[in-house]
């Protein structure tokens, strides 16, 4: 049978009060938690009642932490620090927790000799093991004189005492450069405990990198399946424990933050069974390989819904079907398909639209799903007639819906009725290049896990940009055959009532192979284009060599093109479409691989003055 690591979270992971912490910890499937102390301090439960609410909640308490600046060179005050440590060892008896988080000192009077040091941790784990506790020792990475993995485990075996150990933080490990390797000389009944967090590379000092920027698994630079393998290849058998601190995660949601966390350990737990498979953990259901874009949903109105259907005919793409039993349009050209949901009444809103859902081709669509399921994505009810199509469809961070789909004679395209319009060449689409959503600035992590987790997607470098209205952060997530591309990108500081013209956008690139001819055709079918200022085009005629006809083109049509090391990229953007949407048009030249990222600025403030003369019109 395969196995299940035991699965817990430092309560200073999520937001709210202790009591907000345990339902989300407990609703979110863990099955013990690490008490961080000021959590308990400023609870209104004593050590025993809060014993009591985790059993009633299924929990276990895996560990109290943490207890800090232990040692001294100040005898007077190390005495004060193990009468500190027995009360704490009396709290512990009431929580039923075994072991204490003891870290590397900080404290200006920190003991720098070894011997000394291991002289007064040896004090300390005797008072532990006399009543039959233990002390996890972690290093810092930014201890006084104990600031590496190894320096603490010279410590500890020069203790050699049952009731000491190490507890192993993959953040303390990995932002020293630490080398997990070395766990190997560590027996394995000396890992007291293990501690996880990823993180972004980030060039900063290291105890602010760690207060303000760790993360959930798989949300960051970290190589977390390789430090894992390296631990319970000593023979660990203890809680896999999650410690974050993040400046988000201390203010959203709980519950939500409980499941992205949860969904971190579970990807984390496929990634070692993939990369080992003797060790016998279990797996979610394997992501079927996505083959490709079914459709993108844009969800419309009374008012929007005529408007975008006619901008639709001029960019190309006709009318092919209407659903059976929905307020639901076909459009198609090429292998490209929108669809136009006018199910959603907004009465305050009227005149708006946005991508709502997207359709993606799955090997497997039923398995797909139970992948999801298994890594807590929320399933979501859909309404069909009869014989119509059975989607399943998840929820992703954003609200987006995804929808996981076959294209064939007995697929989805079979719930809508002809209209007797064919999808013809049209302007030279050839497909859905990628689609590109802004994100709530809480969820852009949480969205990167959910895509790479629940879809197989993996995500790509991260950019930011000096956009008109503040930084702009934007990872794609691709999968390997480039198949399905998606931009997330959001606003990293947005805060206040002074924003853009167009808040949050949203797009949908659309592939061609020929971008002029693309957009020759394009102006003469009247379509909404984007005006680019000249500056533009002077500033790629400065920078870049461009074939002269390529260069009046990009004045004549307003394209934007942008190179790097593998090739280069034309495209081309619509007016906006609604109150946030609007249509790319790209091609791909000579491998290249991003999203013209280092354009979004002269198109954002391109944006911004159209949608200022729109709303002065009105």
């Amino acid at each position: 049978m395969s196995a299940e690591p035991r699965r817990s979270i430092a309560t200073v992971c999520l937001s709210g009060t202790l009591e907000d912490k345990l339902i989300a910890a407990a609703g979110a499937g863990f099955d013990g938690i690490e008490v961080f102390e000021p959590d308990l301090v400023a609870a209104p439960w004593s050590p025993r009642e809060l014993a009591e609410r985790c059993a009633d909640l299924g929990l276990s308490i895996d560990l109290y932490q943490p207890f800090r600046d232990l040692d001294s060179t100040d005898a007077e005050r190390f005495a004060r620090n193990l009468r500190r440590l027995d009360r704490k060892f009396d709290v512990m008896a009431e929580l039923g927790v075994d072991t204490v988080l003891v870290c590397s000192s900080v404290s200006p009077d920190a003991v720098g000799s070894p011997d000394r040091l291991a002289e007064q941790l040896a004090v300390a784990a005797s008072r532990a093991g006399e009543r039959g506790l233990r002390i996890a020792y972690e290093a810092l990475a930014w201890g006084a004189h104990v600031s590496t993995w190894d320096a603490s485990w010279d410590v500890v075996r020069a203790v050699d005492s049952p009731a000491l150990g190490l507890c192993l933080d993959s953040f303390h490990v990995l932002s020293r450069a630490g080398d997990p390797a070395g766990f190997a000389a560590v027996p394995g009944e000396k890992l007291f405990f293990l501690q996880l967090a990823d993180a972004p590379q980030l060039h900063m000092d290291v105890l602010q990198w760690s207060r303000h920027h760790r993360l959930f698994p798989g949300q960051g630079a970290f190589d977390l399946p390789g430090f894992v393998a390296a631990v319970l290849a000593t023979g660990y058998a203890g809680p896999w424990s999650l410690e974050v601190f993040n400046d988000v995660f201390r203010q959203s949601d709980p519950g939500r933050t409980a499941v992205d966390a949860m969904r971190s350990l579970r990807w984390l737990q496929e990634a070692l069974a993939a990369g080992s498979p003797s060790s016998g953990l279990a797996a979610p259901p394997p992501a079927p390989p996505l083959s490709g874009w079914s459709f993108v949903e844009l969800g419309v109105d009374g008012i929007s819904g005529p408007q975008l259907a006619s901008v639709l005919r001029t960019l190309g793409f006709a009318h092919t079907g209407q659903h059976r039993s929905k307020p639901v349009q076909l459009w198609e050209q090429g292998a490209a398909r929108v669809l136009l949901n006018d199910a959603v009444v907004r009465p305050a809103a009227a005149g708006v639209a946005a991508v709502t859902a997207l359709g993606l081709e799955s090997a497997d669509p039923s398995l797909s799903a139970a992948r999801a399921e298994a890594l807590k994505a929320p399933v979501l009810p859909r309404t069909r007639g009869a014989a119509e199509a059975d989607l399943s469809t998840v929820a992703a961070p954003d609200g987006t819906q995804i929808l996981f789909t076959r294209t064939g004679p007995d697929g989805w395209p079979a719930d809508f009725l002809a209209t007797g319009e064919t999808a013809e060449d049209g302007v030279g689409v050839t497909g859905v290049d990628h689609v590109g959503l802004t994100q709530p600035f809480d969820s852009f992590d949480e969205a990167a896990l959910f895509y790479r987790a629940v879809l197989g997607l993996e995500p790509q470098t991260t950019t930011e940009v000096a956009a008109p209205f503040g930084l702009v952060r934007t990872r794609a997530v691709t999968d390997a055959a480039r198949s399905v591309r998606l931009a997330l990108s959001v606003s990293a500081l947005r805060r206040g009532g002074w924003s853009p013209g167009v808040p949050e956008p949203q797009y949908v690139a659309l592939a061609t192979d020929d971008l002029v001819a693309t957009a020759v055709a394009l102006r003469a079918a009247g379509a909404p284009l984007l005006a680019l200022p000249e500056n533009y085009a002077d500033d790629l005629d400065a920078r870049f060599d461009l074939d002269p006809a390529l260069l009046a083109a990009i004045r004549e049509h307003g394209l934007m093109y942008e190179e790097d090391a593998s090739g280069a990229y034309l495209h081309l953007a619509t007016e906006v479409l609604g109150d946030r949407v609007f249509v790319e048009f790209v091609q791909r030249l000579r491998g290249y691989d991003g999203y013209g990222t280092l354009d979004a600025p002269v198109r954002m403030a391109a944006h911004r003055r159209a949608r200022t003369r729109d709303l002065a019109v009105r």
